[in-house]
């Protein structure tokens, strides 16, 4: 019986995915790809899961694209991978809910480039990360140029993509890439009490500074400003708003419903 490539289970309000092709250090092909649309997609509807959290198995979170998927004799083949890959790189920034990345191992290209779609990012302390698609004369196509010219600046980016080195994750963590670096052997435990902390607070309130804040880079202050109002004023009307205030008026924990 051939192993599932993506592995999911839920532990509370936490969705977790696992790329499970440990032997090719988790190398995204059309297989792994396709699993991983779908565990997202689950996840995403599933309303009992309020974060979602992706990692590894193995030596490495991802060390991008499987080099098979790359045969220069099957273009139809290839392009139609870099297609699905492409697919859901987008979809991945587009899901609601919050998203960690917990970095187990070696974060390379298209590894480097999932990570830059989830909305925070904490590492073990020995992991290396890169973009390291120079190396096999490859351009990155699902967010390793814009994604990363963005999250570490461009003289850096250019950096990591002229040079194909991996560095370790603490330098990600002072260029604002990574948001946590931890032990190893807390990795797991660290993303599930983060993504506890996370869903505690409104769907509503998640969903709303996640578009507003990834909106952000591509508004004018003036349009940016005008946005977060109109936002505000709509969630006045909300029973999350409502049930925070009575929460805190009644020294409770609130019970958020999204609604």
């Amino acid at each position: 019986m051939t192993e599932q490539v993506v592995l999911t289970r839920v532990d509370g309000p936490v969705g977790w995915i696992r790329l499970n092709r440990p032997e090719a250090l988790n190398a995204l092909n059309a297989e792994l790809v396709a699993e991983f649309d779908d565990a997202l997609t689950r996840f995403e509807n599933d309303p009992e899961v309020r974060v979602l959290v992706i990692t590894g198995t193995g030596r490495a979170f991802c060390a991008g694209g499987d080099l098979n998927s790359f045969n220069p004799e099957r273009q139809d083949t290839v392009h139609e991978f870099l297609r699905q890959a492409a697919a859901t790189l987008e979809h991945l920034p587009r899901i609601e809910k919050p998203v960690i990345a917990a970095l187990n191992g070696v974060t390379a290209a298209g590894g480097l480039e999932i990570a830059m779609a989830c909305d925070l990012v904490i590492a073990a302390s020995s992991v290396r990360i890169g973009d390291a698609h120079a190396n096999f004369g490859l351009l990155p196509g699902a967010g390793g140029a814009v994604r990363l010219a963005r999250a570490v600046g461009p003289a850096r980016a250019k950096y990591l993509a002229f040079t194909g080195q991996l560095f370790p994750a603490e330098y990600f963590l002072s260029w604002g890439l990574v948001n946590e670096v931890v032990d190893d052997d807390s990795l797991d435990k660290r993303a599930q009490e983060l993504a506890e902390l996370v869903a505690e607070k409104s769907p509503l309130v998640l969903a709303g500074a996640k578009h507003l804040i990834d909106e952000a880079a591509d508004q004018s202050m003036e349009a940016g400003l005008r946005a977060e109002r109109v936002a505000m004023y709509a969630h006045l009307h909300t029973a999350d708003l409502q049930e925070g205030l009575t929460a805190f008026a009644e020294k409770r924990k609130p019970r958020y419903t999204g609604r």
